[in-house]
């Protein structure tokens, strides 16, 4: 199958992608007119799926909940479970693969093609994107319990390690990451989540650091200092739960820029290619080789690439594959695909598209 007639994302290159066998066989220049499968485009542009690395797949049924700024995780966690406690009662009492489904959908919907699931491991199986979960999950310093022997577990030494981190903007978070620093006995690459409160003295003991702007602005009213820490460390990008953030995360990526924290080309590689090395992906680049997660959108008209790129809403989105399968397509592109049974596939509505 031949993605005919894109543009590369950030850089406008047009190009013709072969993809076989679920991998990308060849990035070809310009159009191709030869006859083969192929599928045409107009004024779209391309660019590797999304990689979202901190979501809670089974939270994605909550609202937003907080009702102040808070000074760390801990203290949201006892007001949300004080003041809506009946709230929070009737969303669990959905069973958790309906509410791990929807988080997949949430994402899919956005074009994230890889999500890292932090918590236990997902009750349902899916080919519409990968769950991540070749790492071991500790929620944090505080509400896990026995975290110190879970980081220094001797059979998972090799594993990284997902944990929340400096969640906060008072003492209590800046001294938690020294705690989890000095009690990696083992040595292992540990992956901070948030690092709201986090320093440059800090960051290297660290193997890379997920930022989740929205969800930081929302409990702390403040996010991590990204600007300094990416000279120490890898930044990947997360969205965390619609239990403190919006389900889109363009959303997201949009807050992200405003901060000026990142560069556009930074903050475009804290979506692919920064976390497919973490995770040791086979994803997150147009390369020959690579596994076949794209993303087909039509930009709304742009000053530039870059403006094109992060403009994106789900509604602009034409095609999703994962590993060469089309997870999601949208109607006008139906015409053209000559293999699918629509019988597989259920209609959403976004936005008019």
């Amino acid at each position: 199958m031949v993605l005919n007639n894109v543009r590369i994302a950030l850089t406008g290159e047009q190009v013709s992608l072969d993809v076989q066998h679920g991998k990308i066989a060849k990035v070809l220049p310009g159009t191709l007119h030869e006859k083969a499968e192929r599928i045409d485009f107009d004024e779209a542009i391309i660019f590797p799926g999304l990689i979202n690395s901190h979501d809670h797949l089974d939270f994605n049924l909550f609202p937003a909940l907080g009702d102040s700024t808070y000074s760390n995780y801990t203290e949201w966690g006892r007001a949300i479970h004080k003041n809506h406690k009946e709230q929070i009662s009737n969303v669990l009492k959905v069973p958790i693969a309906l509410r791990e489904e929807w988080g997949i959908y949430k994402n899919l919907l956005c074009g994230v093609t890889t999500v890292v699931n932090h918590g236990k491991k997902v009750k349902i199986q899916t080919d519409l994107l990968t769950i991540y979960e070749d790492c071991q999950s500790i929620h944090s310093v505080q509400f896990e319990r026995k975290w110190r022997f879970a980081l220094n577990h001797p059979l998972k030494k090799k594993l990284p390690v997902a944990i929340h981190s400096g969640e906060g903007t008072d003492t209590s978070a800046f001294k938690e990451i020294d705690q989890l620093s000095r009690w990696n006995l083992l040595k292992r690459p540990v992956v901070a989540i948030h690092g709201v409160a986090m320093t440059e003295s800090q960051v290297n003991a660290f193997k890379a650091l997920v930022w989740c702007p929205e969800s930081n602005y929302f409990l702390l009213g403040k996010t991590a200092p990204v600007k300094r820490l990416k000279k120490h460390i890898p930044i990947l990008f997360g969205t965390d739960s619609t239990l403190t953030s919006d389900w889109n995360i363009w959303n997201h990526i949009r807050l992200a820029r405003k901060t000026r924290f990142m560069t556009d080309h930074e903050l475009y590689h804290s979506l692919n290619t920064n976390p497919a090395n973490t995770w040791k992906l086979n994803s997150g680049r147009i390369a020959p080789g690579n596994s076949a997660d794209l993303v087909i959108a039509r930009p709304k008209p742009a000053p530039t690439d870059k403006d094109a790129f992060f403009g994106i809403g789900p509604q602009d989105i034409l095609m999703v594959l994962h590993q060469g399968n089309i997870s999601l397509f949208d109607e006008t592109i139906y015409p053209q695909l000559k293999n699918i049974n629509p019988d597989e596939y259920s209609k959403v509505y976004i936005d008019g598209a």
